[in-house]
């Protein structure tokens, strides 16, 4: 399945995309996609209701509605840097052991042709186009790998927008330059994880204005999806609905010589394989 949220901010609805025209609204069926949904079994419960929809062709035509992140607002936003070998080379740092492991505000979560603001006093905006995790259920203590693969709901695109001013300049507090007001666009929509038939084999790239900066695969992650929620469960209890941003690869701003940093008017667009694409405007601070 493919699970989306559409309409205005605060009021989206959840929807099963069927392909780019069509939906099935699922609104009836269930309040939202969040911890609730997650954490009661509500991939069980709409599965049916797809298909018989479907079926039944009850379904409706995509008119131009809003696409917010197709997740409510999640518990926790865990993220895991220098996940590729090659950014960590083009960051000019060590490959790691294990994952390292920041955090973003949860209230950076934006759909994902929101707008991407630039935040007051920030020199040195920047760009990540990611794969993200979405948690199915209460999770600690993992004791395998395939207990890991069964705690994962699906994948979407995230984008992990930075400042690197605040992050690498201002007390070595990473969250500082990741938490900013919409520094989170997710989606256009959750996949299961029954439709991703390899993880580690989906292509990633972003471009800025029309010119390609990041051009990867996730086959080059250092710590694949697996690896990483076994990992983080051993520290931390894992929310139904928490998002995991699984690292970046290469081609952020910072990465060139001189850095490129975006500016107010910048189009950022972005996709992977299986999961869509994004476009977001950059405006200026308030």
């Amino acid at each position: 399945m493919h699970l989306m949220r559409i309409g205005a901010t605060g009021v989206e609805k959840p929807v099963a995309r069927i392909d780019d025209d069509t939906y099935v609204d699922l609104s009836d069926v269930v309040t939202d996609f969040d911890e609730t949904f997650f954490g009661t079994g509500g991939l069980d419960r709409v599965r049916p209701a797809v298909a018989e929809r479907t079926a039944a062709g009850r379904v409706s035509r995509f008119a131009g509605e809003r696409v917010g992140a197709p997740i409510a607002r999640p518990h926790q936003i865990l993220c895991i840097g220098l996940n590729y070998r090659d950014h960590a080379a083009e960051t000019g740092q060590a490959v790691p052991d294990e994952p390292i492991l920041f955090t973003k505000s949860p209230n950076t979560l934006v759909g994902p042709n929101d707008d991407v603001r630039i935040p007051r006093g920030s020199t040195k905006p920047d760009w990540e186009v990611e794969l993200g995790i979405v948690i199915s259920r209460r999770t600690s203590y993992l004791d395998s790998i395939e207990e890991a693969r069964a705690a994962i709901a699906g994948y979407l695109i995230v984008n992990d927008v930075s400042e690197r001013a605040f992050q690498m300049e201002r007390g070595g507090q990473w969250a500082k330059g990741k938490s900013a007001e919409t520094f989170n666009p997710a989606g256009p929509w959750l996949a299961t994880a029954d439709e991703i038939d390899d993880v580690l084999a989906l292509d990633m790239w972003l471009d800025v204005n029309g010119v390609r900066r990041q051009d990867g695969n996730t086959k080059t992650m250092i710590f694949d999806p697996y690896v990483i929620v076994h990992h983080l469960s051993q520290f931390m209890v894992l929310e139904p609905g928490d998002l995991i941003n699984t690292g970046t690869p290469p081609g952020v701003g910072m990465g060139f010589n001189p850095p490129i940093w975006l500016q107010a008017g910048d189009v950022m667009e972005l996709g992977i394989s299986g999961l869509g694409a994004q476009r977001q405007h950059v405006v200026g601070p308030r």
